[in-house]
């Protein structure tokens, strides 16, 4: 008798269905049809995530400091926030915002300097090879979503962020989850 093959993730197969079918007998008392989505949403958001950092790493960047060279050149001329708008803008703590921006001070791309206003503030800035830099980089990561979002056609994209931006939204407006 030859041996059954098994779907195994890495040869096209659909891990999700595979981990819901095992749940399905281990514990038909349970319904598990949320995996369908929350589990492909997890698998998705982490291949993402890997394809997005590649264009980061080319860059000399990770995800973090993408994130605050990203946060100032939204903020407009002349490049610049106070590192707790920062943290706000890029959703870190305040300490994980100072090792981030040590990095990118070390790197040449921010500097740091007293607020005009307050001296007791910082305020942190683009360099002009930080500007040159992002742009250059943020040129490139558009590029990739846009890769990325060719798999989809424009309606199935254009209906995507139309369900996730509702989901976001009541998600956003219940608060804290209670289970």
């Amino acid at each position: 008798m030859e041996p059954q093959h098994q779907q195994h993730p890495d040869d096209g197969g659909d891990h999700v269905a595979l981990i819901q079918a095992a749940w399905h007998r281990e514990r038909p008392d349970l319904d598990v049809s949320p995996q369908a989505v929350i589990g492909r949403l997890h698998r998705l958001a982490a291949r993402l995530t890997a394809e997005l950092t590649l264009v980061y790493r080319r860059y000399g960047l990770s995800e973090g400091e993408f994130d605050v060279l990203a946060a100032l050149r939204r903020a407009g001329t002349p490049y610049e926030r106070a590192p707790g708008e920062l943290a706000a803008h890029t959703m870190v703590t305040t300490g994980a915002m100072t090792k981030r921006i040590d990095r990118l001070e070390h790197a040449g791309l921010v500097t740091r300097r007293t607020a005009e206003d307050d001296r007791r503030a910082r305020v942190v800035a683009l360099t002009d090879a930080g500007l040159r830099l992002f742009d250059e980089a943020f040129t490139a990561h558009m590029r990739n979503e846009h890769r990325l979002l060719s798999h989809l056609d424009p309606g199935e994209a254009a209906a995507l962020e139309t369900l996730l931006t509702a989901w976001h939204r009541r998600l956003e407006g219940a608060g804290p989850s209670r289970t």
